[in-house]
């Protein structure tokens, strides 16, 4: 029988990436997808599937309450999963009341009407349904030098962008032990990977050292990031819906903690080994460093164990192996990036807030 996922957020970068791995890798699946399209959210990510009958996607906002519910009615799925989000710290700093209406308040009304439709399901349906969230380590701080976050991390968001993904996670555990609706929750760590919008840092980087434009290191450059591949998250998050226990929190990460430094440098270093530019030299002297994010976080790391030991899964493409495919995938999808640059974003700075 053909399983029926309701996904929202599904033409952005980790949605986008995980419709087309989930519906390539399991034929009898089929996937709702349900995206605004903000300015992150592209349909050309989802052109491999454009003649895939298992796939609809719907143009709406997971806040939309008539629309949501109708699409849970109409087309009864066994699991929400919830990608829907503004994730970006830098726009978050310049503009924190969408990500508020989005991540707290839209995620509310997803939980909504997915307990309305769900509290009167038979028992049996009502054991095998699962509401995933998308979440993210950021809601837990920042670390010092050692350590690294567990389930069991108390929440410091340190951006508006953290904490929204803190209130709708929050939401999610309450509508849980609340209503006995039967949730999950995933907080990984960095992705990176084909079809990731560029204000990100590792596609910013690509492109503009594919052009010899300058590649701007916020502060000192030693911030710490757990670098995971898309598909390994995408893999992570199958897992969890999988066999995942309701009402439970699993962490996500690369196992691949670098600086951002340490990341720029790799990237230059990649591209000079497949464009180099005997006029211009090494693309590490195009790194500049600029006035450092407000409120940046030192480090994240990711302690995984709960997921590796109790599902099985675990991290299955190094960073080298992993930003290598990023590099090529970037040079061989200019057509992607041309029309995902479309005019509303350019490469330029965010996030400084009232000083910008």
């Amino acid at each position: 029988m053909m399983r029926t996922l309701l996904v929202t957020g599904g033409a952005g970068f980790i949605g986008g990436n995980y419709v087309l791995r989930s519906l390539a890798r399991d034929d009898d699946l089929c996937i709702v997808n349900l995206d605004l399209l903000t300015y992150a959210g592209n349909l050309d990510t989802l052109e491999p599937i454009g003649n895939d009958q298992r796939h609809t996607f719907v143009h709406g906002d997971i806040g939309d309450t008539g629309l949501v519910a109708d699409l849970i009615v109409e087309h009864q799925p066994e699991a929400i999963v919830n990608f829907a989000a503004e994730s970006h710290v830098d726009r978050s700093i310049d503009g924190p009341s969408a990500f508020v209406q989005t991540n707290i308040v839209g995620t509310l009304n997803l939980l909504q009407c997915a307990l309305d439709w769900w509290k009167h399901l038979p028992e049996a349906r009502q054991r095998s349904f699962r509401f995933l969230h998308v979440s993210t380590d950021e809601v837990y701080g920042s670390l010092g030098a050692t350590g690294a976050f567990s389930e069991s991390t108390a929440y410091a968001p340190n951006s508006p962008y953290a904490a929204s993904k803190a209130g709708s996670d929050h939401l999610v555990r309450a509508f849980h032990r609340t209503y006995g609706m039967p949730t999950l929750t995933t907080n990984c760590s960095n992705n990176y990977g084909p079809y990731q919008f560029p204000e990100k840092l590792i596609p910013l980087i690509i492109l503009n050292a594919l052009e010899f434009k300058p590649l701007p290191v916020y502060g000192d450059g030693l911030q710490v990031r757990d670098w995971l591949y898309v598909e390994d998250h995408v893999d992570a998050i199958n897992a969890v819906l999988a066999a995942g226990e309701e009402g439970e929190v699993y962490n996500i990460g690369g196992l691949a903690e670098l600086t951002n430094m340490a990341v720029v440098q790799t990237i230059c270093d990649a591209l000079d080994q497949r464009l180099p530019d005997s006029n211009f030299g090494p693309r590490r002297k195009l790194i500049q460093h600029v006035t450092d994010r407000p409120g940046h976080d030192r480090r994240y790391a990711i302690d995984c164990n709960k997921l590796m030991n109790s599902l099985g899964w675990r991290p299955s493409v190094d960073f080298e192996t992993g930003l290598g495919r990023t590099v090529d995938w970037y040079m061989e999808n200019s057509r992607w990036v041309e029309r995902v640059l479309d005019g509303s974003y350019k490469g330029e700075r965010l996030g400084l807030g009232a000083t910008a």
